[in-house]
């Protein structure tokens, strides 16, 4: 099994497609601009349909670490939080790709959802170090089931076999140390 429990929440790896996951929120590896045109982005605007671009155009500019929130349009979950993860060689990745998480969760906790779903946000156009990204992704996971927080799920879904592979041997070493 692929999953963690902490406190009776649970942290899940799984393979598969985030536009078909029916939980309260899913997560977009959003660029600043907001402009949805690649990888994980187009999945969820071709799911979900033109209106998460049009409330993305409201919106504006999110800068580095930053996280908002759409509707989900024609998807099965609620809504669509957008997080803007780092470019790999911009500087200060590791801090600024723990900081898109943690506002990521911040805003679900805030809206009261019991479950989340992201994919590994930066290892892919962004070019962030995927043993990396699963490191970070993954603690800052840990950390927040732990606090006071109305999540009792959180998913990383992950499309490919290498990124996988790395998320769940991060996974057996937070199982390994977690007391």
């Amino acid at each position: 099994m692929r999953e963690l429990v902490i406190n009776n929440k649970t942290i899940r790896i799984i393979k598969g497609d985030i536009t078909q996951r029916r939980v309260d929120a899913i997560v977009n590896a959003a660029n600043s601009y907001l402009q949805h045109g690649g990888g994980v982005a187009a999945a969820i605007l071709k799911g979900g349909g033109k209106i998460i671009q049009e409330e993305s155009d409201k919106i504006g500019f999110v800068p580095v670490g930053g996280a908002v929130m759409t509707s989900g349009g024609g998807l099965p979950c609620k809504v669509v939080i957008h997080a803007v993860g780092p470019r790999y060689g911009e500087g200060d990745e590791d801090s600024k790709l723990a900081l898109a998480i943690n506002n990521t969760l911040g805003i679900a906790s805030q809206k009261g959802f019991a479950s989340i779903c992201m994919p590994a946000i930066g290892s892919g156009i962004f070019g962030f170090p995927k043993d990396r990204c699963a490191k970070i992704l993954l603690g800052q996971a840990k950390l927040f089931l732990q606090k006071n927080t109305t999540i009792k799920i959180i998913e990383f879904c992950l499309f490919d076999e290498e990124t996988l592979q790395h998320f769940e041997r991060e996974l057996c070493f937070l199982k390994n140390t977690f007391s």
